[in-house]
C-alpha cells in the first residue's frame, strides 16, 4: 500500500506513480465519497495521455472511453448482478486501464478470481488536498 497526499495542483505526481507501478493492463476501482475526487484523478490520467476534451464521469453511459486504453466506468446506479447480465465485465478484456467508479467488493471479487490486475484507490480530503491510498 502507498498513500500520496496531493493537491489538485500536484495531482501529477499521482498520475506518475501510477504510470510506474501499474502494468498496462488494470482494473482500477476509486472508492470515496461524492466529490472526493474519482473522476478527477481520471481527468488527470487522461491529461497526461494526452487525450482532449471533456472528461466527465459517465453516470448514465456507465462508461466513456477515453482513446485506445483509458476506460471510465460509473455503476453507482447498477449492482453487480445487473453488471453481470449486462455484460459489461467484458469490457475489461480490452487493453488498458479501466477506472470503476462505485464499484461493488462482489465485482471486485469477480475480477481478480478471473485474473484481472486489481487496484484499489480510496481517496479522501486531506484539508485542501487529498489523501490516496493505493492498493495493489
Amino acid at each position: 500500500m502507498k498513500e500520496i497526499v496531493a493537491s489538485l495542483e500536484a495531482l501529477e505526481n499521482v498520475v506518475d506513480y501510477l504510470n510506474e507501478v501499474l502494468p498496462s493492463n488494470a482494473v482500477v476501482f476509486l472508492r470515496g465519497d461524492l466529490a472526493a475526487g474519482k473522476t478527477t484523478l481520471t481527468q488527470a490520467i487522461a491529461k497526461q495521455r494526452g487525450i482532449t476534451g471533456d472528461v466527465t464521469s459517465p453516470t448514465f453511459s456507465l462508461q466513456h472511453c477515453y482513446g485506445n486504453d483509458l476506460y471510465h466506468y460509473d455503476l453507482y446506479r447498477l449492482d453487480h448482478e445487473a453488471f453481470m447480465q449486462m455484460g459489461l465485465y467484458e469490457e475489461f478484456d480490452k487493453p488498458g486501464w479501466h477506472m470503476v467508479e462505485w464499484g461493488s467488493d462482489a465485482l471486485k471479487i469477480f475480477l481478480e478470481s478471473a485474473g484481472y490486475h486489481v487496484v484499489l484507490i480510496e481517496i479522501e480530503p486531506a484539508g485542501d488536498a487529498r489523501k490516496y491510498r493505493i492498493i495493489d
